[in-house]
């Protein structure tokens, strides 16, 4: 995967925070840590966008949809 080099511009305390990251070694640098930073939050971001979006399913209607849809297939079902 290809990258991209940008300039960024944080608090100092939060850069200094990253830094203690960086020294106990739980991440090998700043672009390192930053980019997983980004990449969790964008997931986080999706996985509540996702949520939201199946909040608005009616769980009836999703059962009746699966249930209609899954006696037409047991018709074709093979018997063993």
């Amino acid at each position: 995967m290809s990258t991209a080099k940008i300039a960024i511009t944080i608090e100092e305390g939060l850069l200094q925070r990253l830094d203690s990251l960086v020294k106990k070694h739980l991440f090998p640098n700043r672009s390192r840590a930053i980019q997983v930073a980004v990449a969790d939050q964008i997931a986080r971001i999706e996985r509540s966008r996702l949520a939201r979006e199946c909040a608005k399913l009616d769980p009836n209607e999703e059962r009746a949809l699966s249930e209609d849809g899954l006696s037409h297939e047991v018709e074709t079902w093979p018997n063993y």
